[in-house]
């Protein structure tokens, strides 16, 4: 079979690879779509990786089962996390699912940016989800996505109806936040990027107002569209030290602001604490989903709330796969790019 095989940037390679064999519990997927993560082009982040095969945002059809398989049979249409807990563990039954040791030692084989997957034990039996009959594949490949912007808001930020919402970023995982957002009652959902293209789609999406940083003080503009008492919730996508400052500034009293993507190791964010204290400001991050968050996704998704006809503004094949790279990395005028695998009508 065919893989896209990560060895730099400029140096992804179409190779050939053994097909995986499923063991008694396992399943072997061939896969339709596969979405590009932006987490996948941060440099510090994917390098360290490599090589490897990325992509973990797949969906695709069962071909193969083992024997004991459960719950499952040849010829379902998946979507599957490429970690999964042991859901036994503290950490668990904390809710904490990407912390789980058996979490992050799990993966499919050998990643989604190949023609086959293999489904392993625990991914399969954990978090892997049919996918409805009304959910067409690039659907598919926008429920791990979706559900990381579940954790986020529902489960870390513990988001409330009414919440005034800022999202820095307006980048695939903005937009996310932004129409997710919307779906558990935030009023105003405020959009904030550079990119007009970015704004603009926002805005079509039904962001209720979206803000240039570079041209207007954000500040001031999120105080004129919320009485002057600032967001309740910031989200901020960038993983950068100057969007995360702004978020902070644009925090009302008694806000949250949840950091979505982290900084390299090593940097260090100055927060006055003094500020953080007296305003009763919450600071909190989100790393990845678990299995709640996947299934709360699929069903956000097949409600017609994200979809990819809303979303997906490229799409490339398994040999284009680094001009697909490029795409996400540029975030110029583009919002979702997926890699398509297999050609379905």
């Amino acid at each position: 079979m065919r893989v896209a095989r990560f060895y730099d940037f400029d140096d992804i390679r179409i190779e050939e690879a053994p097909l995986p064999e499923p063991g008694p519990r396992d399943a072997l997927v061939k896969m339709a779509v596969c979405g590009i993560c932006t987490s996948d082009t941060l440099s510090w982040y994917v390098r360290r990786k490599a090589p490897t095969v990325l992509g973990h945002e797949p969906s695709g059809t069962i071909v193969k089962i083992g024997d004991s398989v459960e719950g499952f049979q040849v010829g379902d249409r998946v979507v599957m996390h490429h970690h999964a807990p042991c859901m036994v563990c503290r950490l668990c039954q904390r809710g904490n699912f990407s912390m789980c040791p058996a979490w992050k030692a799990s993966a499919l084989d050998p990643g989604g940016l190949a023609e086959f997957v293999r489904v392993p034990d625990l991914n399969l039996h954990t978090d892997t989800h049919i996918l409805p009959d009304s959910l067409s594949f690039e659907d598919g490949a926008l429920v791990e996505p979706v559900a990381c912007v579940v954790q986020a808001l529902k489960r870390r930020a513990r988001m409330r109806r009414g919440d005034r919402v800022l999202v820095i970023g307006m980048g695939i995982m903005g937009q996310i936040i932004a129409l997710v957002a919307r779906h558990y009652g935030g009023s105003p959902v405020i959009a904030a990027d550079f990119v007009p293209y970015r704004n603009a789609k926002a805005l079509e999406l039904g962001a209720d107002a979206a803000i240039d940083p570079s041209k207007e003080n954000l500040v001031q503009n999120v105080s004129a569209l919320t009485g002057g008492e600032l967001a309740d919730l910031v989200v901020v996508g960038p993983g950068s030290l100057p969007a995360m400052q702004s978020g902070f500034e644009a925090v009302g009293t008694g806000g949250t602001v949840l950091l979505f993507t982290p900084t390299q190791p090593g940097k260090d964010l100055p927060v006055d604490i003094y500020d953080l204290y007296s305003r009763d400001i919450t600071l909190i991050g989100s790393y990845s989903c678990g299995p709640p968050d996947m299934k709360e996704a699929l069903d956000i998704v097949s409600r017609g709330v994200v979809t990819a006809q809303k979303l997906v503004t490229h799409r490339f094949p398994l040999e284009q796969v680094t001009e697909g790279f490029k795409t996400v990395a540029e975030a110029r005028d583009s919002v979702k790019t997926l890699i398509i695998l297999e050609q379905t009508g």
